[in-house]
């Protein structure tokens, strides 16, 4: 089975915007996403432009604020500090990565935790791993969601995430931990990773290398989460972090690139949003 984020993004923001339609009457305003893009990375350019357009799909207001790749630490901390006051604003998002004189831990920890939709500040990281109300990264969120759209059993299964970083490796295994499942953190540099990685039930790979997991990493019947998007060196083309082509007559349940995790990142960010909007309406 290939599970297309796609598919399921686009059916779950028809349930969200359904929602916020309703908002207008019943809270006077809609939720409100402001969204901050310094520099002109090709990358995050086209991520903030996806988020501007699910944001108008879901009938979220989105405002985009761009800065040059110039820009202070202390002007960008500035424009957070405005943002966090304002009550009009329901969440902030400062697309990553940024230029290298700005320190990112610095910038995330600055921005009003209750706004926080990415669900990167420090507070709501500790609050996932004390098992407390908090905002789900958008990722791991995703990914947890298009597992249980798939029928895939998560409890008693083996999990093996490649990757640890605080955006998705540790997040997802935190999740994975949750739906009680045993999983297993690595990254590139384990030993024997094919090993570790072909014993997987449910195997998530998150590095940003093109086409790293091959089909002899990877056991008969496993499910395949694929977080990376990459540039084949040999085509140009958007590739994930598995070879797709020779592990999918293998695996049971697969995600493409482009396709899969990636719509249902924004999809969560979208819905983070409006809860963190609802939040204030209690």
């Amino acid at each position: 089975m290939i599970i297309s984020g796609k598919e399921l993004a686009a059916s779950l923001k028809a349930q969200m915007a359904a929602e916020v339609a309703t908002f207008e009457e019943r809270y006077g305003r809609v939720p409100h996403l402001a969204v901050i893009l310094v520099g002109e990375d090709p990358g995050s350019v086209s991520y903030v432009t996806g988020k501007a357009k699910a944001s108008a799909e879901v009938g979220i207001k989105n405002t985009t604020i761009r800065r040059p790749a110039t820009i202070s630490e202390e002007e960008l901390l500035g424009i957070i500090a405005e943002l966090n006051a304002d009550d009009a604003v329901d969440g902030i998002l400062v697309q990553l990565p940024l230029p290298k004189h700005i320190n990112s831990d610095k910038v995330i920890a600055a921005i009003d935790c209750s706004k926080d939709v990415d669900g990167f500040h420090p507070m709501n990281v500790a609050a996932l791993w004390q098992k407390q109300p908090c905002v789900l990264p958008c990722t791991p969120k995703g990914i947890i969601k298009m597992l249980k759209v798939a029928g895939v059993e998560i409890a008693g299964k083996n999990a093996v995430v490649v990757g640890r970083s605080n955006i998705v490796g540790l997040p997802v295994s935190k999740l994975l931990l949750d739906e009680n499942a045993t999983v297993t953190i690595t990254h590139s540099r384990t030993k024997n990773l094919g090993e570790v990685t072909s014993k997987a039930d449910i195997l998530v790979v998150a590095i940003g290398r093109p086409k790293f997991v091959t089909a002899d990493m990877v056991g008969e019947g496993a499910v395949v989460i694929d977080v990376g998007v990459n540039r084949d060196p040999e085509s140009g083309k958007l590739c994930g972090d598995v070879d797709f082509a020779a592990i999918e007559p293998k695996a049971s349940v697969i995600t493409p690139v482009p396709g899969g995790v990636g719509p249902m990142t924004i999809c969560c960010l979208m819905e983070n949003t409006i809860e963190c909007f609802l939040r204030k309406q209690a």
